[in-house]
């Protein structure tokens, strides 16, 4: 669901820039706020895992549509609705300057559509109040898939909602809206399904790992050491981004499909200075366009884009958490 340039005006581009700068802002101040290092490596880990995970576009039967992971609810689930936002600001950061996916002019958009909603919506809301009296598996199958079907649909109907605003596209916005919504309806299920999965893992690994939104007990013991769960995670990472995504499914996904659907196109043309200098950032930028070495169709380079994406935001997440002297606030004071 990653927004192009084209989609969105300049104005309505830097309004979603300042919405997504102040939850950012806001999720950095908690973050300084809090004690607790074990989070760093995971932000990075899961951060990875979530980059790899999109790289997967699974079909949608009978639409000729795809559709992958957002992330947010998952990274939240975990890491807690601040880093979780922060660690998909990070996702989409290195998605959009090294590999052009989702446009510069758009990335505030992108970053309110993909991460606020499954981090803050999702993790605050869903997830925290169903586990308000304890995790179980149940309640994470439950909260997986509600939240991943109710954030993708207000992350969907969002992207309508600029694109209007923008009206600089010939989309009908109540044709694009009854488009763009079903199919995300069918997006979401997945992705819930593929949460759950992710995060009854964790559960049974180590229960402890997943964010409870408030002080409660867990009785169930961890299975699998907090290295070993760490060293899984990111093993799974980079088959996934090194092997699996050379299985993702070749149709266009559901926005692209939306788009198609309406427009006879995926790509919808723009004109202007701003879209002129940020396709010109984004060209030197982006050294592996399309997951894919520049000129070239081998899917070493979509191999190689899975793996070194997800290092980058390992790399990327850990520097932003000493650089910002993220869960330092208790031992600060102590």
């Amino acid at each position: 669901m990653h927004m192009a340039d084209a989609l969105i005006a300049p104005t309505v581009a830097g309004a979603m820039y300042i919405f997504s700068a102040g939850a950012a802002r806001y999720s950095m101040k908690k973050l300084s706020l809090e004690n607790d290092p074990k989070k760093i490596p995971l932000m990075g880990i899961m951060g990875a895992f979530v980059f790899a995970a999109q790289m997967i576009n699974f079909t949608i039967p009978g639409t000729g549509s795809s559709g992958h992971l957002c992330g947010g609810m998952l990274l939240s689930a975990v890491l807690g609705p601040y880093a979780g936002f922060l660690t998909m600001i990070g996702v989409l950061f290195i998605q959009c300057l090294l590999f052009a996916d989702g446009g510069i002019l758009a990335f505030g958009a992108n970053v309110w559509n993909m991460a606020f909603y499954g981090c803050f919506i999702g993790a605050m809301i869903i997830w925290k109040y169903t586990m308000a009296k304890g995790i179980t598996k149940k309640k994470i199958i439950f909260a997986s898939v509600l939240g991943s079907i109710l954030t993708l649909q207000l992350g969907a109907f969002s992207v309508t909602l600029q694109t209007l605003a923008s009206n600089i596209t010939e989309l009908p916005f109540a044709v694009f809206v009854s488009t763009m919504q079903p199919i995300h309806l069918a997006i979401g299920l997945v992705e819930g399904l593929i949460t759950a999965s992710v995060l009854c893992f964790v559960y049974e690994a180590r229960p402890e790992l997943l964010w409870k939104g408030k002080d409660i007990s867990l009785e169930k013991e961890g299975k699998v050491s907090y290295k070993n769960t760490i060293i899984i995670l990111a093993a799974a990472a980079s088959v996934i981004g090194g092997l699996l995504s050379l299985m993702a499914s070749s149709h266009p996904d559901g926005l692209e499909w939306s788009i198609e659907k309406i427009a006879g196109s995926t790509e919808l043309a723009s004109s202007g200075i701003a879209y002129e200098a940020a396709e010109k950032i984004q060209g030197i930028t982006a050294l592996f366009p399309d997951y894919s070495f520049k000129g070239s169709e081998s899917i070493l380079g979509t191999s190689f884009s899975g793996i070194f994406g997800g290092i980058a935001v390992i790399v990327l997440c850990i520097v932003s958490c000493y650089l910002f002297n993220f869960f330092k606030g208790k031992s600060e004071n102590e």
